[in-house]
């Protein structure tokens, strides 16, 4: 008894919350001390918050998701400036971050668009030209002729192939993920990491130190490192600063001897391949490529990698040559999203997506979290005459969340998009798919979150074949569904003040 009221006192969520209260604890005295002080200190703090307000919105990413600062600071000037500073600017950390922006940098010399790819689209796609030229060109991620691609319409279908691919591995096997639990999906791909480490292979983990918080013990790394797999936790917390790090990897990424890689919505957790049900049935799935492509998600990995620990100075020595015989099937262009630069890929990918269909658009998404632009872009091809299809879950993991992304129903049903929610459990795909001919695939959910603040990465196709996997998948998915109506959406004059509130704030959700 008395172990485990040790272990329980010292583990690591307990050290989070005492260090969430002496944050807070701080924050409240430092700003008494300043109330109590001459009247002077807090004009001058007045002034230096209208500065503030004035600085957050020219640098703005997007000011929809610094709306809740603004007000905060606008009605509290002494103490909504204190708390952004500790927790909105992102000041702690900085040196991951500081590193991550020089080897961003330093890796763009090994994104190189092929010549022979860009003529081919040029002279037999040219209508896609424009989104892969922003891929391409603005957001410097190279587009790729397909060779193959596979769509697992659930984490269940996908894991299997993924073990395989780990079984094969000969050269390295490189994984960066967001959530990592020990449990019936993880614990084979860890043996299988062991293994291969043992018989000398280059095998490397890179997993969210928040995102598994809850789901590993604090010196993870540190054993599985004893194993010969190298191993980091992306953006370590600290029990007493640093706690609010609003920057995570969302990332999904596996590249296998620089030949198969892995990306999509499922992260490497029981839930994941509904092993566990405690939402219901999870909706999720899993991308597979092979072909030139895999570089970039080579890159991605490389990257994080290195602005953590310094250990290649060659990205090259993982480059595969590609193979003449495979197939041409489409065009593929892995992209990632950092919050450390001034470029909105993710988003405006799902925005060229949108502004260009002609016949439909289908979108899965777990939450629903979105700005006036998006709101507008979806409204107006509903009434271009796009059949605009959105799928989110009927049994949330986070019910705030939950009533937040049903919230926003209202004024996308009112201009003909179709709303659904899943009845069977949770939908954790994050898929964009239209009339047949284009899709993205990854990590990234429409929200404040995944759009502005984490690392993402996700993967477009355009005449590929396994486009038309995935709009299947939605359509299956659509029979499972129930559509909502906009009476549905109403929660009272009381309810629907309250989510309006609260959504305000959606952007630290």
């Amino acid at each position: 008894m008395l172990m485990k009221l040790f272990k329980w006192i010292f583990n690591r969520t307990t050290l989070m919350v005492v260090g969430i209260i002496a944050e807070l604890a701080i924050i409240t005295s430092v700003f008494l001390w300043f109330y109590e002080q001459a009247g002077w200190i807090e004009i001058v703090l007045r002034i230096l918050s209208l500065i503030l307000v004035v600085y957050i919105i020219n640098e703005s990413r997007h000011l929809s998701s610094d709306l809740m600062w603004i007000i905060l600071i606008v009605l509290f000037p002494v103490a909504g400036t204190f708390v952004y500073l500790i927790l909105g600017a992102d000041l702690v950390g900085s040196r991951t971050f500081r590193s991550i922006r020089a080897k961003t940098a330093y890796a763009a010399k090994y994104y190189t668009q092929d010549p022979a790819a860009e003529e081919a689209l040029l002279r037999e796609e040219p209508v896609a030209q424009s989104q892969f030229h922003y891929i391409s060109k603005t957001s410097g991620f190279p587009f790729y002729i397909n060779r193959s691609a596979q769509y697992y319409p659930l984490g269940d279908a996908g894991y299997p192939v993924m073990l395989e691919e780990m079984k094969k591995a000969s050269q390295f096997i490189f994984l960066e993920y967001f959530i990592i639990e020990e449990g019936k999906m993880w614990d084979p791909m860890a043996r299988i990491l062991k293994e291969k480490a043992a018989e000398g292979l280059d095998v490397r983990v890179l997993y969210d130190d928040l995102g598994s918080l809850m789901t590993l013990p604090g010196s993870y790394a540190q054993t599985l490192e004893a194993s010969g797999v190298k191993c980091i936790p992306f953006n370590r917390i600290n029990p007493i600063i640093g706690i609010i790090a609003n920057h995570r990897d969302h990332r999904k990424i596996m590249v296998i001897d620089g030949k198969v890689g892995f990306s999509g919505g499922v992260n490497l957790a029981d839930e994941y391949i509904n092993e566990n049900h405690k939402c219901g049935h999870w909706k999720d799935n899993v991308i597979r490529i092979t072909g030139e492509a895999v570089w970039s998600l080579t890159v991605m990995f490389l990257t994080h990698w290195n602005a953590l620990r310094e250990t290649d100075l060659d990205y090259e020595q993982f480059k595969v040559q590609p193979d003449d015989t495979e197939t041409n099937d489409g065009y593929i262009a892995p992209y990632g999203e950092t919050p450390l630069d001034n470029e909105l890929t993710a988003q405006n990918v799902y925005m060229n997506i949108i502004n260009c269909a002609t016949k439909y658009v289908y979108i899965m998404t777990p939450y629903l979290i979105i700005d006036t632009d998006m709101i507008n872009a979806l409204s107006l091809a509903a009434k271009r005459g796009v059949d605009v299809r959105l799928i989110t879950p009927g049994v949330p993991d986070k019910k705030i969340i939950w009533y937040i992304t049903q919230s926003y129903y209202r004024p996308l049903l009112k201009s003909g998009v179709k709303v659904y929610e899943y009845v069977p459990g949770f939908v954790h795909s994050k898929v964009f798919v239209s009339d047949d001919k284009c899709c993205t695939v990854g990590t990234v959910n429409l929200d404040y979150r995944s759009l502005y603040l984490h690392f993402e990465n996700g993967i477009f196709l355009y005449k590929a074949s396994v486009v038309k996997d995935v709009a299947e998948d939605v359509r299956e998915t659509l029979k499972k569904c129930r559509e909502m109506t906009v009476e549905a959406t109403r929660k009272g004059p009381i309810g629907d003040f309250l989510i309006a509130v609260i959504r305000l704030f959606a952007s630290e959700m």
